[in-house]
Order: C-alpha cells, then sequence, then structure tokens
C-alpha cells in the first residue's frame, strides 16, 4: 500500500494543514474580493464587466506564474511575496474600496498572519534534511601528517 507523502505529511502536521486550508480559502476569497470591487468601479456595464472580470483573472496569472506552488516562473521568497502582497493585499484593499474598512482591516490582519504562518511553516518541515556547511580547511593545517 502506497502513501502520498504529501497527505502523510498532513496527517503528521494538523495545523500546518489547517493554515494550507486557510491560505486556499483566502486566496480564493481575495480573487472574490477583486471581482466583487470590479464590478463595482465606474459607471458603464462593459467597465463593469471588464474589471469584474479582468482583475481576478490577472490575479491569476500573476499568482500561477509566481506564487504557486509549481509557479513557471517561481522567484526567491521576496518575489514571491511581493506577488501574495499585490493579490493578497489587492483583495484587502478592493474590501475597502466597496466600502467596507473593518472587513479591509480583519482580510489583510488575516493574510499577514497566515502567509507569515505558512512560510514559517513551509520551512521547518519535520523529516527534510538540511544539509549542514562543514569546515573545510583552505590550505595546509599545520599538522605532522600533510606534508
Amino acid at each position: 500500500m502506497t502513501t502520498d507523502p504529501g497527505t502523510a505529511l498532513f496527517a503528521e502536521r494538523p495545523w500546518f494543514a489547517a493554515n494550507e486550508i486557510l491560505a486556499f480559502v483566502v486566496e480564493l476569497g481575495a480573487l472574490a474580493c477583486l471581482s466583487w470591487w470590479g464590478f463595482t468601479v465606474g459607471d458603464s456595464r462593459s467597465l463593469h464587466i471588464l474589471l469584474g472580470l479582468g482583475v481576478p483573472l490577472t490575479a491569476v496569472v500573476l499568482w500561477s506564474l509566481f506564487a504557486a506552488p509549481k509557479a513557471r516562473l517561481r522567484p526567491g521568497l521576496p518575489g514571491v511575496l511581493l506577488v501574495k502582497a499585490v493579490v493578497l493585499g489587492g483583495g484587502a484593499a478592493a474590501v475597502y474600496g466597496v466600502g467596507h474598512p473593518l472587513g479591509a482591516v480583519i482580510m489583510a490582519v488575516v493574510v499577514v498572519a497566515n502567509t507569515a504562518v505558512a512560510e514559517t511553516l513551509r520551512r521547518t518541515v519535520p523529516g527534510r534534511t538540511v544539509p549542514v556547511p562543514t569546515a573545510e580547511p583552505d590550505g595546509p593545517t599545520g599538522s605532522p601528517a600533510s606534508g
């Protein structure tokens, strides 16, 4: 019987699993908020449709290219966090833009806390061996055997 390592990891680390599920819900919520904002901005029906569909679609493209776990162009941590700040922070800003400042603050706090916990937990996966640098001498050690 083969077990999926990802499933085993969730079973071993339920807080990690819960935070990953929350991260997914927050991501979907940010897309919904961006769409909500887009459908309410401007006066024309065509602008509502363009922004209501275009803004979240742009966020999905950015996320899939740079921030997704299997992103094609995954930059280093600062780049990933920048994309997450733009997309998830944009969701919080969108909530503010539609007239819900308290909701925006709550969403921003959840986004920051969830992202901080997620990035911390992803770097402390049990069973993952991290190579320890060894001290290699740069030259002769001065011992009688080296000569």
